[in-house]
């Protein structure tokens, strides 16, 4: 079969924007003496939307502005969607000189998990994408040996990162779509409260809250079901911070879940345990790059894992 895509998403529950609509956000916002701001649009091959509520719309609109200035900065550095940013060159190339700011935090960030994981999360399973791409879309698996000789170019300690340079030895591809779109819910957050904005919620295909609802009320996040498509599995309430799932179903090359878009860099193959994972944290970055590595690591060991982060907590589901 060929690889099914859905959004790595939760999905809003009962007090959130997808139920109330921009319009019943507005109104709320009104009652209260608000103004209420969106913004939507295309990103990391995904949607996304930003919401926010204030006193003042013009404060909201330079706000939304800069977010989205800065969601697109981390874009056009770190997105394999795009073949001009600085990380498709660094994977052409092999070497990518000064490299600029959100790339090198979010590979630092992805060489420490990867350390500490004892490489359950690696940056450099990208060479594993085609290979089971081009095969789903064949109706069947890469061979061992293929995924074997795929093997021989992953790896976390094949990366050099200094301040001066990104160096890949021969071979070797980085992704960072297990932690840009977390990163990039920080950075839109940091944006907003750079300009004084107290109540927002931002869906970058991962989720980052701060203050209430426009009527005052906590914001809310529903879980979506791993296996009954439109429905909520669970409610994280009240929810602020950061929040980032992982799951089999986001990109499945089989039809029972068997083979999806994780990796387990060590095997070249899915993970077995969990259908989904959702991390909440205090930073987008940090909730995107533990979900992934849960994964891999399974209940318990993933458990251990979040555990060891202050402020974090996980939920996993298993499969069927």
């Amino acid at each position: 079969m060929s690889a099914r895509l859905t959004r790595r998403r939760a999905v809003l529950g009962a007090c959130g924007l997808a139920v109330a609509g921009i319009a019943g956000f507005r109104a709320r916002a009104a009652a209260r003496g608000l103004v209420a701001r969106s913004r939507a649009g295309l990103a990391f091959g995904t949607t996304i939307s930003l919401t926010a509520a204030g006193p003042d719309p013009d404060v909201l609109e330079a706000a939304l502005t800069e977010g989205v200035a800065a969601m697109r900065a981390v874009e056009h550095e770190a997105s394999l969607f795009r073949p001009d940013s600085a990380l498709s060159r660094l994977n052409r190339e092999g070497r990518l000189d000064a490299p600029p700011k959100h790339l090198a935090t979010m590979l630092a960030f992805a060489l420490t998990l990867a350390e500490t994981t004892g490489g359950a999360f690696d940056p450099t399973v990208q060479p594993l994408w085609p290979l089971w791409s081009r095969a789903a879309e064949g109706g069947g698996r890469p061979d061992l040996q293929a995924v074997r000789h795929c093997l021989a170019r992953v790896g976390w300690r094949r990366v050099n990162l200094s301040p001066e340079a990104v160096v890949l030895e021969p071979g070797t591809e980085v992704t960072l779509n297990a932690v840009v779109q977390g990163y990039a819910a920080d950075v839109v957050m940091d944006a907003l409260r750079a300009r004084g904005v107290a109540d927002a919620f931002v869906d970058t295909g991962e989720f980052g809250a701060a203050g209430t609802h426009a009527d005052g009320s906590p914001w809310r996040l529903g879980l979506a079901d791993p296996r009954r498509k439109g429905e909520v599995a669970a409610v994280i309430a009240p929810f602020t911070g950061f929040a980032a799932t992982s799951g089999d179903y986001n990109m499945a090359f089989s039809a029972d879940f068997r083979d999806h878009h994780i990796f387990d860099p060590a095997t070249g193959f899915s993970p077995r345990g969990l259908a989904s994972v959702t991390v909440t944290a205090p930073t987008g970055l940090l909730a995107d790059g533990l979900s992934t590595a849960c994964m891999v690591l399974g209940r318990e060991r993933g458990r251990a894992l979040v555990a060891g982060h202050p402020g974090c907590a996980v939920r996993v589901t298993e499969k069927a």
